[in-house]
């Protein structure tokens, strides 16, 4: 519910515009894996957010390449990276 909504009621006009989408339909979801380094990737630019440190586009090759290394070397990053928290 928006700020309008709580602070009119569901009955004002501006409520109109204001709609819930639906939950995702499981069956419709694409049947698509992603490559263990584009995870590892996803993970680590999200870890980085998450602590403060959005990634910047001259970034990319650093975080490649830390991708790159095995699963292990990456969890302890992303450990590294939520204590900064």
């Amino acid at each position: 519910m928006t700020a309008t909504a709580f602070e009119y009621g569901p009955h004002h006009a501006a409520c109109d515009r204001d709609y819930l989408l639906a939950p995702p339909n499981p069956a419709h979801r694409l049947d698509v894996t992603i490559a263990p380094r584009d995870r590892r990737r996803l993970e680590l630019q999200a870890a980085l957010t998450a602590a403060g440190i959005p990634p910047r586009p001259g970034d990319r090759e650093a975080i490649d390449s830390l991708s790159a290394l095995s699963a292990g070397v990456n969890t302890t990053i992303q450990r590294w990276l939520h204590h900064t928290l």
